[in-house]
């Protein structure tokens, strides 16, 4: 521990004996330093820390956000105590003008990949070492993985030359371009000749939070020296924060940028904010259409919902959206249009319909002796404003005071931006999209008052990434029952209530309090409503489905979860189907939405739970994402739901006399001296015993010579000939069962019972990697693929029991399976 000491530092040391004391409470220490205990790192900061550091006075308090990462003192004085907690390590750091002094508990172990101080490269792409190559060189950097051609363009080329596009450098455009001028602002963001009024209005939102602006665009970049061509910024993926490398070159139609520019035309951060999400995603053209949670998610790693806005009174709306805003939510809104051709419609009022914008304030003024509500509303295209009452030149202006214009910034100039009462704005507008930091804020009629917020909770996450697989895994909705079972499944153990219960509280009464008022019967309806929720455990589900914007267009499935509770007496066991017909869920999504993600939160009973992701119908492939959010105390399986894999054979059947004529008969006549029949001579054998649409190929059959003991000859003799006849018609009487249309084929998703059928109960993973490999994809399972499949199983099994390896039965049946079904 070293610290160097200014003329400032009694108030320094009082607090670092405090932050001792806490450190031993709330934290342990290893070989990583200081690690604060798991689930408890947000009452840390509020109970400890934020209370300690008054210690330092107005000037050196700590200025904390989030979970404690370090942020710049917004007022550029450089006199706050800066605070960081990452995974592994507690660090404290304080800084003033008139002194120095450091302190520090940790050591410099590196933040989680993926996490804000440590994104994954894209395209393994590392900025400061490209930057320094450019700088060194000398040469203007030229992004290689996403170069200035059509396809980065992603759309129809103009057939008319003078339309044709050039890509230029901001300064080859205007010659006092700029990153930023000034600050950023809502009016920096303009849309261009692209359908991407969701995205623009997304980055309007993260404008008026510059905490969350710096995440995805990181300070210290110009387009003054040291100057390179070169920019870099991050964006949430799917858990992760990712870093995205761009050149400056950007889009150019007639001396113009394209798309995205600044009101000013000299600032060039948000063009290169949305190359960047092009590059992410493919190309410009895959920006074309989408939702606003997209980029608001994308942005902040938040939960982005819609409220009906009619859903509220004008009142009630107003003062959610106020909190909501003061809590650091990105706030956005539309209206909905009834048909396709309705969208871009402007209407009467200067309101254009399915076009996303942004909610970047609220405020009140008087007008008289009336209290005016408003929210402050952006266009992302930077023009075409709102005209009707409490717009920028209205008459109802008049009757306010000056100085009450100048304190809300009333601006009558065409920017986009503009004012609207509530009440209008009610009767407007249909849909606004939120995005919160935090599920505390997810609660449904949130009405809250910005300044006296409500502390808190602590949140255990947890996430999954998972596939659906055609004929294994994407089992569809429920609706499917032959195979909805066969969805991926998630564990979920809820263990504490939201509240502890405390003995006798309705018993106790204050002998005060008899001079009280009566509860109404609503007061004491919603008092019991609470109560029930607080004997609970509070969970939020959120999925995500992964990289439906690629190759220049939007295919998102329509998907939704379910949860069920699963019962004592089951858990640990593999769920059957008939668990799924038997069984309906506790909770779910809702309906099935053609959107990235859904969400829903959720009040469980104490108990083990499993989630089930879907698609509407079955066999249709993706990658998705679920993040998990449960009250602390509660515990969240990390990995999906599985279950030991096992064989007990099932006792043969009897070799029957016609099979026993038809193998002697095949042996005197095509039997070499040593009595064996090769490969050939067995399918030739068993394809005369089968029915024709269970006939089976050359490579089937060499398959099943080396399933046998052989001694390592390439060939069978009678004896093992006329059991596997035998085990061949056992094999086509259980195939024939899930055979439904008689065409000798039959579900990959039967894949499971089928085995089962034969004594094999394989765990979900390993059934997948069997349909992938012996169905490779296909939605019709021949028989010869089940009968490869089998074989292959038997003989895994076979090995595994011979081995005597303690290290290889440490880790388990399920994954010697997985090791060797890919070999």
């Amino acid at each position: 521990m070293t610290i160097f000491c200014g003329k400032h530092c009694f108030a320094l040391l009082q607090l670092l004996c405090t932050l001792d004391e806490a450190v031993a409470s709330f934290c342990q220490y290893d070989s990583d330093g200081w690690t604060i205990n798991k689930g408890d790192q947000r009452g840390f900061w509020h109970r400890v820390i934020s209370p300690t550091t008054a210690l330092l006075g107005p000037r050196r308090s700590a200025y904390l956000c989030g979970l404690g990462r370090a942020e710049e003192c917004p007022s550029g004085c450089g006199g706050c105590v800066l605070f960081t907690v990452f995974k592994h390590r507690l660090l404290t750091h304080c800084a003033d003008k008139d002194f120095d002094c450091r302190f520090s508990m940790a050591t410099n172990k590196k933040a989680p990949l993926g996490s804000i101080e440590n994104p994954i490269k894209f395209m393994d792409q590392d900025f400061k070492s490209l930057l320094e190559e450019c700088l060194k060189s000398g040469e203007m950097f030229a992004d290689p993985t996403f170069l200035a051609e059509q396809k980065s363009i992603g759309l129809p080329e103009d057939a008319d030359p003078k339309k044709a596009i050039k890509w230029q450098r901001p300064k080859e455009i205007s010659k006092n371009a700029v990153f930023v001028e000034g600050t950023t602002g809502t009016t920096d963001i303009c849309q261009g000749q692209l359908g991407n009024c969701w995205l623009l209005a997304s980055l309007s939102c993260l404008t008026m939070h510059p905490k969350l602006f710096v995440k995805v665009v990181p300070p210290n970049q110009s387009l003054s020296k040291p100057y390179a061509g070169i920019f870099h910024f991050r964006f949430w993926q799917y858990g992760e924060w990712v870093e995205v490398v761009v050149d400056d070159r950007l889009p150019v139609r007639e001396g113009r940028l394209l798309f995205s520019y600044s009101h000013t035309r000299n600032e060039y951060w948000s063009a290169l904010v949305e190359k960047a999400y092009a590059k992410l995603v493919g190309s410009y053209g895959s920006l074309k259409g989408g939702n606003i949670s997209e980029g608001m998610e994308d942005f902040t790693g938040g939960i982005a919902y819609s409220l009906q806005v009619s859903s509220r009174t004008p009142q009630v709306l107003w003062r959610s959206l106020t909190a909501a805003l003061s809590r650091g939510s990105l706030l956005s809104c539309f209206i909905q249009a009834s048909s396709y051709l309705e969208i871009g419609k402007v209407t009467g009022n200067g309101l254009i319909k399915g076009h996303a914008y942004a909610i970047t304030d609220t405020d009140k003024v008087m007008k008289a002796s009336n209290e005016i509500l408003l929210l402050r509303l952006r266009n992302p295209w930077g023009f075409i404003e709102y005209r009707g009452p409490w717009s920028d030149k209205s008459k109802e202006w008049d009757d306010v005071v000056k100085e009450e214009k100048e304190r809300i910034e009333l601006k009558k100039k065409e920017d986009g931006e503009f004012w609207i009462s509530v009440e209008d704005f009610h009767n407007l507008f249909d849909i606004v999209e939120l995005c919160s930091l935090n599920p505390d804020n997810l609660e449904e009629g949130i009405t809250a008052s910005p300044s006296s917020p409500a502390s808190p909770s602590v949140w255990n996450i947890t996430e999954h990434e998972g596939f659906w697989v055609t004929g294994s895994t994407a089992g569809g909705s429920r609706r499917y029952n032959r195979s909805f079972w066969k969805n991926p499944q998630y564990q979920l153990v809820l263990t504490e209530q939201d509240q502890p219960q405390l003995e006798d509280d309705d018993d106790e009464e204050d002998e005060d309090d008899d001079d009280d008022e009566p509860m109404t019967a609503e007061e004491k309806q919603r008092a019991e409503k609470q109560k029930q929720k607080a004997k609970k455990c509070t969970v939020l589900v959120e999925m995500l489905q992964k990289d439906r914007r690629q190759k220049n267009k939007l295919s998102f499935r329509h998907i939704a979860f379910h949860i069920y509770q699963v019962p004592t007496e089951l858990q640990g066991a593999c769920l059957s189907r008939h668990f799924f017909m038997t069984t309906r869920p506790v909770g779910r999504s809702g309906k099935y939405v053609a959107q990235r993600g859904t969400w829903r939160k959720l009040h469980l009973d104490p108990g083990n739970y499993i989630i089930v992701p879907s698609t509407y119908r079955p066999n249709q492939p993706g990658e998705f994402y679920v993040r998990i959010f449960a009250k602390t105390g509660n515990t969240l399986g990390t990995q999906d739901f599985t279950c030991s894999s096992g064989f007990l054979p099932v006792m043969a059947t009897p070799v029957s006399p016609e099979d026993q004529l038809k193998v002697l008969k095949t042996f005197d006549e095509d039997a070499g001296p040593d009595d064996r029949l090769n490969a050939k001579e067995l399918m030739k054998l068993f394809n005369t015993a089968l029915e024709k649409d269970y006939h089976l190929p050359l490579e089937t059959c060499r398959q099943l010579i080396f399933g046998e003991d052989t001694k390592g000859r390439s060939s069978l003799t009678r004896k093992q000939t006329e059991t596997l006849l035998s085990s061949l018609r056992h094999l086509q009487s259980i195939f024939f069962q899930f055979d439904e249309d008689s065409s000798g084929t039959m579900s990959p998703f039967e894949l499971s019972t089928a085995l089962q059928a034969v004594g094999m109960q394989c765990d979900s993973k390993v059934v997948e990697l069997l349909s992938e490999r012996f169905a490779s994809g296909e939605l019709h399972m021949p028989f010869h693929s089940y009968v490869s499949c089998v074989t292959r199983m038997q003989k895994l099994f076979a090995l595994y029991e011979s081995e005597t390896s303690q290290e290889v039965k440490d880790r388990g049946i399920n994954s010697w399976l997985l090791q060797f079904l890919t070999v």
